[in-house]
């Protein structure tokens, strides 16, 4: 064989081409692992990816986490510290550089847990218990939903929001129960039955936030996921972030992501609802012109016939009949009632003229007669008498002394009341009041002047 038969029988590959089969070899033939080992060369760009090697005593391997789910680790990655990393193996084809990409960083001390929660999720897969045969679909119409969670936990908080976002009309009872400690997974089943005994709920939401694999630890708990196996009413359970996935996710009859998007499988969006209204509507409306105008078609010709008959001439001729026979007949009992009027009159005239309200009457304008006449003669003698008193109050204003005090003079009166008539009755020291037109007052006597002549006011006052 030639140089040139040989060269025709050999497959040549760019470097390109090979690193490209090496990658498909790879992935094709390992998938997802779980290595364990030292972190080295740790560093995080601005882009936010991390970027680290997983090494021991004897090898070391490429790592990179990305930015979407480096967000999520509940811890800071240093130089040697053990983790636990589980990722699929690539080939980076530019360097020719097989690395892991890693979709879940951990510390290492959870790789006791890490190894339990496998074996458990094998032994219950074999068992059947994730089949989707078993699990239950969720009725089209949720009215009430039993949130089994911390009370002061986010994923309360995240799922009440968005529920009351999208359909604020659906019911939730926070059933309370703590998500994390020895007891939890206890408390949580038995809360679980409990609910699902009173066949109040439609559903029962499952849901805590995101953690380490020891804070999720009740949520692999072999108790709790058989309990919620056996619940009757169907369960969803939303535990962690995307990246969390654990026993009662697995068990359960509907999982997750995030507590945010199981609030958004429970519940119908209110805008499409909105809009799946309008267009029922529209149908409605476009169904009920349709109707209007096949009823329309209907009565065209029964409006025609109508119009044929003419039964509006008809009533229009029946009620000018009508109208002449009401006015004869009024004519006619108008003039009925004339002539028995006038054959009444004279009767009426003799019996009202013997009447005893016509007696009464005259006896009543008499008697008006009579009190006009009294009411008078009573005013002319109010009058004399007012006259005479007024003669009588000018008479005695005039001897008044009241009427000589307004003249300047005063009255002198002792201590009992009496006029002081003569100065001779005065006597030293003594009180006496002096009256003038305008009031009273009170004065002493200080003295009596025996020779002062009558007629003189004596000194002293």
């Amino acid at each position: 064989m030639n140089d040139s038969s040989s060269a025709a029988a050999r497959r040549v590959l760019a470097p390109a081409q090979l690193n490209a089969l090496a990658r498909e070899l790879l992935e094709g033939a390992l998938g997802q692992v779980w290595i364990e080992g030292e972190l080295g060369g740790v560093s995080r760009p601005a882009s936010g990816h991390l970027y680290f090697a997983l090494k021991d005593a004897r090898a070391q391997v490429r790592c990179a986490l990305f930015k979407p789910r480096s967000q999520w680790l509940n811890f800071r990655p240093v130089d040697g510290m053990q983790v636990l990393a589980r990722g699929r193996v690539t080939l980076y084809e530019p360097r020719g550089e097989y690395q892991l990409i890693v979709e879940h960083l951990e510390e290492a001390g959870e790789g006791a847990l890490r190894r339990a929660f496998e074996a458990l999720k094998a032994r219950l897969a074999a068992e059947g218990l994730f089949d989707a045969a078993r699990k239950r679909a969720l009725p089209p119409r949720i009215a009430r939903i039993g949130l089994l969670s911390s009370p002061g936990g986010a994923a309360v908080h995240d799922v009440l929001t968005v529920l009351r976002r999208r359909f604020g009309l659906i019911e939730v009872d926070l059933l309370p129960v703590p998500v994390q400690g020895p007891q939890a997974a206890v408390e949580i089943a038995r809360m679980l039955a409990r609910a699902d005994g009173s066949a109040r709920y439609d559903v029962l939401l499952l849901t805590r936030g995101g953690g380490s694999l020891e804070d999720l630890a009740a949520f692999n708990d072999e108790a709790l996921a058989r309990a919620i196996a056996a619940a009757r009413t169907p369960v969803v359970s939303a535990i962690g972030h995307e990246i969390d996935v654990s026993i009662s996710d697995l068990v359960a009859d509907l999982r997750a992501a995030t507590p945010s998007a199981a609030a958004e499988l429970l519940s119908p969006d209110g805008t499409d609802l909105r809009l799946r209204l309008h267009r029922l509507r529209e149908q409605q409306d476009a169904a009920m012109r349709r109707r209007i105008e096949r009823g329309w078609l209907r009565l065209d010709p029964l409006q025609h016939r109508l119009g044929v008959q003419q039964p509006m001439a008809r009533l229009q001729r029946g009620a000018e009949r009508l109208g002449a026979l009401r006015h004869r007949l009024t004519r006619a009992t108008a003039q009925k009632l004339a002539a028995v009027g006038a054959r009444l009159a004279p009767q009426a005239l003799r019996l009202s003229a013997l009447h005893p309200r016509s007696r009464v009457q005259a006896l009543l304008a008499a008697n008006a007669r009579l009190l006009a006449d009294q009411r008078r003669a009573i005013v002319q003698r109010l009058a004399r008498e007012a006259a005479r008193l007024n003669a009588l109050g000018r008479a005695l204003n005039a001897v008044s002394p009241l009427a000589t005090l307004e003249r300047g003079y005063a009255l002198v009166l002792d201590a009992d009341g009496r006029s002081v008539r003569s100065a001779a009755a005065l006597v030293a020291d003594e009180v006496v009041r002096l009256r003038l037109a305008d009031g009273e007052r009170a004065l002493r006597v200080l003295g009596v002047d025996p020779d002062a002549p009558p007629g003189v006011d004596p000194s002293g006052f």
